[in-house]
């Protein structure tokens, strides 16, 4: 007779084969990792967690949605429709969630899960590659004039002009975690001064970060105003709404560049506006708005000192590769009951 399995493991959004056999293959004793891709929408890229927005199940793949979903004792990502199922209704046995997300606090306590025994791991540090070279790729464009370039390439127009360099320039990181640490590095190498604005600033955590200057959130503004570049990396809680409001503009070096891979709701949408018009913000690498899809009548959609990426800038082919291995090491330790031993683990009171 086969005994029932102690944990059962669901996977809740897409997620490539290979990587599920992988999971399969490294999973103690006792784990069922249940896979049903025709229970998942169609991705639409590569490393795509949501799916085409048209999936819909038929009413039997809803059954075993449903009835996989009641089994479960961990996902693989909050499930699909969650939002209108109160976070885990369909999922009473869970006890811990591994998300493809590093910025899901406040997805946590819009479910009601914060104040639960619910483990949740996220994906912490996975998007840092991908993130700060998005960071260098505003700061580059931005600094090489690379519209007058297309301007000047689409007129068959062959003008000298003098670009500028990232030597010498000060990036101010707000927010300073796994992903500003990367960013750090980076303009290092491009022999910038760094700036960090950080919950604990230290002699040490300076250090890691390889500052010149770490500063206190109570000191934003003092950081801003020493920044050419501005990058935002901060997570989205309470304290940091709306925390680049106009005053935080005003206090910008004019024609500083602001550059958000942090959350759109960390930026006042409409003082942004107002400081590129002026020109107080000379440009603006968006990759994330208050209100996505960017609603067509945005005027950044329009404003030839902005970039907007559709928030794509974290993906990157390898991302769930790096996920699965966070999950894998996760695993064992919690089969184990050695959950201390467990990485990126959403502290639920913070939000990150």
């Amino acid at each position: 007779m086969t005994s029932s399995p102690a944990h059962i493991a669901f996977i809740t959004s897409p997620l490539e084969s290979e990587h599920v056999e992988r999971m399969r293959a490294a999973a103690p004793a006792g784990v069922d990792i249940i896979f049903a891709p025709d229970l998942l929408p169609m991705t639409r890229y590569v490393g795509d967690h949501k799916g085409r927005d048209s999936f819909r199940r038929t009413g039997a793949q809803e059954r075993r949605w449903r009835e996989a979903l009641g089994r479960a004792t961990i996902l693989w990502d909050f499930p699909t429709g969650a939002e209108d199922e109160r976070g885990l209704a369909l999922a009473p046995n869970v006890r811990w969630v591994q998300t493809t997300s590093s910025g899901v606090g406040q997805q946590v306590h819009s479910f009601g899960l914060a104040p639960t025994d619910l483990i949740v791991t996220t994906a912490r540090g996975v998007h840092a590659d991908a993130l700060a070279e998005f960071a260098f790729l505003v700061m580059l464009g931005h600094v090489k004039d690379l519209p007058r370039l297309q301007r000047d390439q689409q007129a068959h127009r062959w003008e000298r002009y003098c670009g500028g360099e990232l030597s010498g320039k000060t990036v101010a990181i707000v927010g300073a975690g796994k992903v500003g640490a990367r960013i750090a590095a980076l303009a290092r190498v491009f022999d910038m001064s760094v700036t960090a604005v950080v919950n604990n600033p230290s002699p040490a955590r300076s250090a890691e970060l390889f500052t010149t200057d770490i500063y206190g959130q109570t000191d934003l503004h003092k950081a801003l105003a020493s920044a050419d570049y501005v990058v935002l990396c901060t997570p989205h809680t309470p304290q940091t709404e709306r925390m680049i409001d106009r005053t935080a503009f005003a206090a910008m070096k004019p024609g500083a560049v602001l550059i958000n891979i942090a959350r759109g709701q960390v930026v006042d949408e409409a003082a942004l506006i107002a400081a590129l018009s002026s020109g107080q913000i000379a440009f603006a690498g968006l990759d994330v708005a208050a209100v996505e899809p960017l609603p067509p009548g945005s005027p950044l959609w329009s404003m030839p000192n902005v970039l907007i990426s559709p928030h794509s800038a974290s993906t990157a082919p390898s991302e769930n590769g790096k996920i699965v291995d966070i999950f894998i090491e996760n695993l064992g330790h919690y089969v184990a009951g050695q959950t201390e031993k467990m990485i990126n683990v959403l502290d639920k009171a913070r939000m990150y």
